[in-house]
């Protein structure tokens, strides 16, 4: 699953690659970890969101609530359940993005792996986002099966959508979206790398 991704082109770059509006003061971050703010194209327009849907948590000794989690990752087989059916009919989004990371290693060792599609100074990964009272507007990356260059990396893989694709994702029918969600045919950039996973 995605925990980590890259954004290294500026607002205007990103307004520019898709033929939308730079929204002046966004707040948002090049490296993004769950429950950063990133850049999403949501309702026709740029916004930033934070990532991840949050999850309410509890302690398991005390059973007093817990700040939530962060939940930044849906399962394409898993759209129809409670906690995403409905952002997946209501709200679905894009997320732009240079490059995503997996971890790649042994534990205690683990370094990032990043993957990216060649030509792409942008490309964009399919999402869901809502509201909530804890973070404000949120999102959550769509992944499924990982195929091709990513499954020699990780078992999943975002759900990347160019062209047509993108509208069909943001504003067609459910079952039409839906059937979007398979791995990646293209070529992708898998660059291995000595960075830990965990230096943050």
């Amino acid at each position: 699953m995605c925990n980590l991704y890259r954004m290294n082109r500026s607002v205007d770059e990103v307004a520019r690659a898709f033929d939308l509006a730079a929204p002046l003061g966004l707040n948002v971050a090049s490296e993004l970890y769950p429950k950063s703010n990133g850049l999403v194209i949501a309702e026709g327009g740029l916004r930033s969101m934070t990532w991840g849907f949050p999850l309410a948590q509890k302690s398991k000794v005390t059973g007093e609530p817990l700040k939530p989690r962060p939940v930044n990752n849906t399962r394409s087989d898993k759209l129809d359940s409670f906690m995403w059916r409905y952002s997946f009919a209501e709200r679905r989004c894009l997320i732009p993005l240079t490059a995503w990371a997996e971890a790649e290693g042994s534990k205690g060792e683990m370094t990032r792996t990043w993957l990216s599609v060649p030509g792409e100074e942008v490309f964009t990964a399919a999402a869901i986002w809502r509201a909530s009272d804890e973070w404000g507007d949120c999102y959550s990356m769509v992944m499924t099966d990982a195929a091709g260059d990513a499954a020699a990396v990780h078992d999943r893989m975002p759900v990347i959508l160019a062209g047509d694709d993108r509208n069909t994702w943001t504003s067609g029918a459910e079952e039409d979206a839906r059937a979007l969600c398979l791995p990646y045919q293209g070529s992708l950039t898998v660059e291995r790398t000595s960075e830990r996973w965990g230096k943050r």
